[in-house]
């Protein structure tokens, strides 16, 4: 059981964003880390660069942790990136295979998206003051309705329906074991799992950016979170989120 990450929970039957509640919340008090706001649904969820999220009311985890990484300076911050979509994809890899995360943070099963992740940082001088991780993982809904190209949910995969309140204490232990092994300063252990995570690491693929299409393959992301993709042709290119189209 999560020592940290849980013990303070606001469930929500709806709201507009747990991060927006989070961060309204944050704004009036000073709130434990590892505070957790859950919904059952989001009437104005948000993904990355103002991308909304689909989610049927009492299907999927919907949620968001208020952490203090404060020990985490600003040029690392997507270390906290890392360490979060770590623990999802930790979780749903116990009930099938093939858990990958796109980078910067989606997760995938096979060329799905099954979760989506959005950290929201508050800066502190030279450190991360505050940060407030909105997750959402796509568990018992049985069809998605919205124009979103790949959603896929863990009742889709397997045919069989979960206990969210069992999913979501699972869900705090993977990550607050990631962030502990952060806060430990085992930073190389974490580059590591979330390089050998990488959805299409070292398969050769298409991608996109302000040159054209072009063959390529994935080698790492650097200290500063862009992606690092190898061409065909040889040089290597790096990315900041939304430089580069997988295709």
């Amino acid at each position: 059981m999560a020592e940290i990450i849980g013990k303070n929970t606001i469930k929500l039957e709806s709201v507009d964003s747990t991060n927006n509640y989070t961060s309204k919340l944050l704004a009036d008090n000073k709130l434990n880390e590892g505070t957790v706001v859950l919904a059952g649904y989001q009437n104005a969820g948000r993904g990355q660069i103002n991308n909304s999220w689909e989610s049927e009311p009492g299907k999927n985890l919907l949620m968001s942790v208020l952490l203090y990484p404060d020990f985490l300076p600003v040029q690392h911050q997507f270390l906290l990136s890392k360490v979060v979509a770590l623990g999802v994809r930790d979780l749903l890899a116990c009930f099938v295979d093939e858990v990958k995360i796109k980078w910067p943070n989606d997760i995938y099963v096979g060329d799905k998206k099954i979760a989506g992740i959005l950290i929201e940082n508050s800066i502190m001088g030279y450190t991360i003051g505050s940060a407030i991780a909105g997750i959402g993982v796509n568990i018992n809904q049985k069809s998605f309705l919205s124009n979103a190209p790949n959603p896929v949910s863990l009742f889709q995969l397997t045919g069989g329906f979960f206990n969210l309140d069992e999913l979501f204490g699972m869900l705090c232990e993977t990550i607050e074991l990631w962030y502990g092994l952060l806060r430990s300063n085992k930073v190389d252990i974490v580059n590591e799992a979330y390089i050998n995570a990488l959805y299409r690491l070292g398969v050769e693929s298409f991608y996109s950016d302000n040159d054209g299409e072009y063959l390529g393959v994935i080698t790492g992301v650097n200290s500063i979170g862009q992606l690092l993709i190898r061409a065909s042709n040889g040089k290597n290119k790096n990315y900041h989120f939304k430089e580069v189209a997988f295709l």
